[in-house]
């Protein structure tokens, strides 16, 4: 069975973050949200909005197609 869509989707925006490196906290500050919002993403635990996924594409300087590459 394919790992759950959260995770992937998850697992690249940390290896993007990382690529940036920032920490969650200075990521979320960059997004406008809150830190633990940016970790329930890594970790495949939160289903993202369209809006959030286009302000994390904003604040890696990426298109959002690249964040869905490795998904």
């Amino acid at each position: 069975m394919p790992q759950d869509i959260r995770v992937r989707f998850g697992r690249v925006l940390r290896q993007q973050r990382q690529k940036l490196g920032v920490s969650q906290e200075a990521f979320a500050d960059m997004c406008q949200m809150d830190r633990t919002y940016i970790g329930g993403i890594e970790r495949g635990e939160r289903n993202v909005a369209l809006v959030n996924i286009e302000k994390i594409a904003r604040a890696l300087q990426i298109p959002i197609t690249q964040l869905f590459r490795g998904v």
